[in-house]
């Protein structure tokens, strides 16, 4: 079984080159995995990649990124889309206050520890600075809104 989870795993990053992975086993029952079907053995598909398009214009213009939008692709309105904006903006505001409050408990629960072991201080360390990171994270995230 071992094997077998080893050769996918090196075999997974060639299913980019081939569209067609087979697991083929022989008469004497030895598997083989491959992306080319061999006529003596019995092959079944493991998986099937359908090529991807290709693309109608050189990536770097802004133009051909909008002219690849269907036609049939759904517009949102610009009141809509304020709309959701500030819909957004509430949100990552609560989640910022909320934050906020967990974050100033975690400083306070961790000043209360302060005298005991460093072993029991750690996970009251890593809240609090789980909290920060996701602090700085919303006011990012603030940051980008229009």
């Amino acid at each position: 079984m071992k094997i077998l989870l080893l050769a996918v795993t090196f075999l997974l990053p060639l299913t980019g080159l081939a569209s067609t992975l087979y697991k083929c086993t022989d008469a004497a029952g030895v598997v083989l995995y491959t992306n080319q079907k061999a006529g003596n053995k019995n092959c079944t598909v493991l998986l099937q990649q359908v090529p991807a398009p290709a693309p109608a214009a050189a990536a770097g213009s802004k133009h051909a990124a909008a002219a690849a939008t269907p036609g049939d692709f759904p517009r949102v309105s610009g009141s809509e889309q304020k709309a959701r904006d500030s819909d957004r903006r509430a949100i990552l505001d609560k989640e910022l206050a909320n934050e906020l409050q967990h974050a100033e408990k975690a400083r306070k629960a961790l000043a209360d520890a302060g005298s005991q072991p460093v072993d029991k201080l750690q996970p009251l360390r890593d809240t609090a600075a789980l909290h920060e990171r996701n602090i700085e994270s919303l006011k990012k995230e603030i940051g980008n809104l229009r």
